[in-house]
């Protein structure tokens, strides 16, 4: 059997990231007529990661204008005030920057290493990072690329939060104190009744090993 990744994989370097000005998303969205900002950021120290499958049913072959369809959903029909994943990845298993969190360039986060509260699982949402993979997975798994890059990016996500791949959590809500337990690495269906993040939540005990592997060199 092939050894598992070394740690030294758990980087950003082992991804490629696109940022939100490189899949192209309209700032004027997250702002109203008079130039109020619709959602203004909140940030919060990282508790757990969870895992979704954005389920859009698109046949767009263009992943970049995607991720720009489930913004404008977000924003002009849902009402977040902006896309509501911290995270997104595409089938070749590129990273998409989500939710703005700021000007310090740093994906997800602000310059202290707190995340920026998405719109990810209701109720559930602040200290939680929300990862989607595109597209829709109720019946076939993600492209290899794809899960191989998940775990990559929740390996160098564990790592800086300190976070045990294999662990489990009280998470408690930092805006409303509400609390429950969860898996630190977990999927949506693990946080409410869903069939997201389809194949993906069967798929998640191994995943977590495969995170737990990588960062263990």
């Amino acid at each position: 059997m092939p050894r598992p990744p070394s740690a030294a994989a758990a980087t950003p370097d082992a991804y490629t990231l696109l940022t939100r000005a490189d899949w192209g998303a309209d700032e004027s969205l997250r702002f109203a007529a008079d130039g109020t900002e619709l959602w203004p950021p909140q940030y919060f120290p990282v508790q757990t990661l969870s895992v979704h499958h954005t389920d859009d049913r698109s046949t767009d072959p263009d992943p970049a204008a995607v991720i720009r369809g489930i913004y404008r959903t977000d924003v002009l029909v849902d009402g977040y005030g902006d896309i509501g994943y911290n995270y997104l990845i595409d089938k070749n298993g590129r990273v998409y920057e989500g939710r703005w969190s700021g000007t310090d360039g740093t994906a997800a986060h602000d310059a202290a290493g707190r995340l920026v509260t998405g719109a990810h699982i209701e109720g559930y949402n602040s200290g939680n990072i929300g990862i989607a993979l595109l597209g829709t997975l109720t019946d076939t798994p993600p492209s290899p690329a794809a899960r191989s890059t998940l775990v990559q990016l929740l390996a160098e996500l564990a790592e800086r939060h300190a976070i045990a791949p294999l662990g489990k959590v009280v998470y408690r809500n930092p805006v409303s104190g509400v609390s429950r337990p969860a898996p630190a690495i977990g999927g949506h269906r693990h946080w409410a009744d869903t069939d997201c993040p389809g194949t993906v939540y069967t798929a998640m005990p191994s995943i977590r090993e495969e995170v737990a592997d990588l960062l263990a060199g």
